[in-house]
């Protein structure tokens, strides 16, 4: 096992693992899991990357799991794939859509693995429409012992745990999902003012499949995710994006920000890696308060404050540490500058979210304290249950996640 720096795709985070292994089946992760464990060594599994947090970050066994990808079976009746951990969100598309199916939602960025998206409760879009945890059906993990646990829908409980683990549970070596029918989306991309977009929030969150904007607070905030243009002043403005399933009437089209096509064609973004985001989740029936509440506090924070705010709003779920667990949320992401002191700032909205009861992405920066988490997540206690059953040695804890989970 040679051992090197391990580094996330922004840079923010890098550590040395005591030992890393590629392992390519089950049967080697179990060995690798047991014997670590045996040592005293705690170990974690690196997805594609894509946290900001310091979720993978281990002084033990570091498992790089690029070895167990591939769509292992699709079955067309029970809408339910099959695939093994390291399998990119962008994998899916072209297999699913043959056998008449597609994810159910995703978001833009395509090069996840899907046990990190899972465990991270990685989402989409849409009122009505879960994150990728959500539409998880069947897992299997290697414990801390080296056994290999099956976790299905006949155990209720212990699926809504490791439907959003965070890694905490064991390592994923399987993942069923269950998909939908195919389908196709019409984009509409606009360029709106804050009144527009929030004033009628609700009103468009409910009429459409997706509706998200990113507000941009000032004349330099479009340049930083590509969002300018031409001629036009973006300042207080808003980049609307609105998508709706269509039939085959419509035919495909590239024409920019007018696009229609199979719904895995038309999600995904190309993003550079230039920002470390901090992405809240509030209730929906707070969500236009809170996002007032923000405009202001970008406003009085600017030139730190750039980065534009990116609304959107995902269905409620039942995973035990998801962000939409039983409730419908309002997504709040706000990003700041690399080499730039921006953590005064991001403490600021860490604060005023607080007020809205906010939850967490468990990839994305954040200040969730024991005392918050066990006030917000009400299931948080029954996964520290399960986490302490599956894993009694805390060998898959590291020290981002004791203080909260241990």
């Amino acid at each position: 096992m040679g051992v090197n720096t391990w580094t996330n795709w922004v840079g923010n985070q890098a550590f040395i693992p005591a030992a890393q292994a590629a392992p390519t089946s089950e049967d080697e992760v179990a060995g690798l899991v047991a014997a670590a464990a045996q040592r005293g060594l705690s170990v974690r599994a690196a997805g594609a990357g894509h946290s900001f947090t310091p979720v993978v970050e281990t002084g033990g066994l570091l498992l790089d799991l690029r070895g167990l990808g591939g769509i292992r079976s699709i079955d067309p009746e029970r809408r339910r794939v099959v695939v093994g951990p390291a399998t990119t969100i962008g994998e899916f598309g072209e297999p699913l859509w043959a056998e008449g199916l597609a994810l159910a939602n995703q978001g833009d960025i395509v090069a996840q693995q899907i046990a990190g998206a899972i465990s991270t409760a990685t989402h989409g879009s849409g009122l009505r429409l879960g994150s990728f945890s959500s539409s998880v059906r069947r897992v299997r993990l290697v414990t801390s012992s080296g056994e290999v646990v099956e976790i299905g829908e006949n155990d209720p409980d212990r699926l809504r745990a490791v439907q959003v683990s965070v890694g905490m549970l064991g390592v994923i070596t399987e993942v069923e999902l269950e998909v939908a029918p195919a389908y196709r989306l019409r984009e509409r991309i606009e360029h709106w003012s804050w009144d527009e977009a929030w004033g009628r929030f609700d009103e468009l969150a409910q009429e459409h499949r997706h509706y998200s904007f990113f507000w941009m607070p000032s004349e330099d905030s479009a340049a930083l995710y590509g969002l300018a243009s031409a001629g036009e002043s973006l300042t207080d403005k808003c980049h609307v994006k609105i998508y709706d399933e269509v039939d085959g009437s419509i035919p495909d089209s590239s024409e920019p920000r007018r696009r229609v096509g199979p719904a895995h064609v038309i999600y995904p973004m190309v993003y550079e890696p230039n920002f470390h985001e901090l992405e809240y989740f509030v209730p929906y029936e707070q969500g236009r308060d809170a996002l007032a509440a923000m405009r202001e506090l970008m406003l009085a924070s600017l030139p730190t404050s750039v980065f534009p705010m990116e609304v959107r709003t995902v269905g409620r779920d039942e995973a035990f540490l998801s962000h939409s667990y039983d409730r419908d949320t309002v997504v709040i992401s706000v990003s700041g500058t690399p080499g730039t002191d921006y953590d005064s700032y991001l403490r600021d909205v860490d604060r005023l979210l607080g007020t809205f009861d906010a939850r967490v992405h468990w990839g994305k920066l954040h200040y969730l304290t024991r005392e918050q988490l066990l006030d917000r997540y009400p299931r948080a206690n029954d996964f520290i249950a399960t986490r302490r059953a599956l894993d009694p040695s805390d060998t898959f804890l590291n020290a981002h996640l004791a203080p909260l989970f241990a």
